[in-house]
């Protein structure tokens, strides 16, 4: 068998990558629930969820090495799981209709979450667009208007501007005062 390509491995440039391999694994350990969070506010179903988390790592895994700090690296993650789960969410809706609004198989767990007021909220969440979730997750994270405005790339005026109207939306979507 013919190899499509060969990779010249340097025993220098080794242990530089596997450290580098290890610190990743571990950040991804560490704030794997913030990738969770994103995933469910853009899928509904477990396998999607993971193909989806999948999706994301991969992205943050490419992007890692171009990883300044210049910002906090939950910032940074945000930012590329927000703008992956955004990208899919808009092929997904192109390719199937939306329009279930049935809790997630892993939301019905616990017996609080299966409650009619979140079932409701969670219909209404599923009725935003794909920036308009964005900006609920990080809220709903209790991330800062700074932090939205730095991982969505708007200003603080416009997060809190655009919260007012996700926050009318949602009240008028679910009927309430």
């Amino acid at each position: 068998m013919i190899p499509l390509f060969s990779i010249q491995i340097n025993q220098e440039n080794v242990e530089p990558l596997k450290e580098t391999e290890r610190k990743f694994v571990e950040l991804v350990d560490k704030h794997q629930n913030l990738i969770h969070k994103v995933c469910r506010m853009y899928v509904d179903h477990r396998s999607d969820h993971n193909d989806l988390f999948q999706e994301v790592v991969l992205q943050l895994w490419k992007a890692y090495p171009s990883f300044k700090g210049q910002a906090k690296i939950t910032t940074w993650m945000y930012r590329v799981a927000l703008y992956t789960a955004m990208s899919d969410f808009k092929k997904r809706r192109k390719t199937r209709l939306l329009g279930t609004h049935e809790l997630p198989p892993y939301a019905t767990r616990n017996e609080a979450e299966s409650t009619y007021e979140l079932e409701h909220l969670n219909t209404a969440i599923h009725q935003l667009n794909a920036a308009e979730r964005g900006i609920l997750t990080l809220y709903l994270d209790e991330r800062s208007y700074q932090e939205i405005s730095e991982i969505i790339g708007i200003t603080e005026t416009n997060v809190g501007v655009r919260l007012n109207r996700i926050k009318k939306k949602l009240k008028t979507i679910m009927n309430v005062s």
